[in-house]
């Protein structure tokens, strides 16, 4: 809880002086763009910053390794909230080397959680219920696999604009290189 406690009080100070003012912007992103990128810490201001953004420009979304793993699931629904009620024109993915999805396996992970109280009970009802909890704990092995694998749920949904872009590009956290791994240009 201090740790809490700490942000805020530092928020209470930020809103008294008005810091928030620099940020103030509209709900529509200025470029036009949806990002879904990795949550990972390296890149909270090194991609904003390697792709020149600011803040209003874009729709950002994060998950585990920028991962679509289901077609309506929330990061597919929030995708298509920014086309259709955001105004987005284009989709980027972008996955990035390093990784720590990648080789991610379910045992170790689900012995962590058994660690901090899942029981076998909870994990075979849910088992029970048709989830592969295995498959879906498990990560990739080759990031630009990953990152087309993403690119291809979001361009083959039912409900996306097909002349809306889809890209997929990698960057790198140590220097914010990005390589593009799919061009959606050519695929509308």
């Amino acid at each position: 809880m201090v740790l809490l406690n700490e942000m805020l009080q530092f928020n209470e100070q930020f809103v008294s002086d008005k810091k928030y003012e620099e940020f103030v912007t509209d709900k529509f992103p200025n470029k036009k763009v949806v990002i879904l990128t990795c949550m990972d810490t390296r890149l909270v201001e090194l991609l904003p910053k390697a792709l020149n953004l600011r803040n209003g420009d874009v729709k950002m979304l994060k998950s585990a390794g920028a991962i679509v793993n289901h077609p309506f699931g929330s990061i597919m629904r929030s995708l298509l909230v920014a086309v259709y009620e955001l105004n987005a024109q284009e989709v980027l993915i972008i996955g990035h080397h390093d990784c720590g999805m990648s080789a991610l396996q379910p045992a170790p992970i689900l012995t962590k959680m058994k660690e901090r109280g899942l029981t076998e009970e909870t994990l075979n009802t849910v088992r029970a219920s048709g989830i592969d909890v295995d498959r879906w704990l498990e990560g990739f092995e080759n990031v630009e696999d990953s990152v087309r694998h993403s690119v291809q749920m979001v361009r083959q949904h039912p409900f996306m604009d097909k002349t809306v872009p889809v890209h997929g590009l990698v960057i790198d956290p140590k220097t914010g290189k990005l390589d593009l791994v799919d061009e959606g240009y050519k695929n509308r």
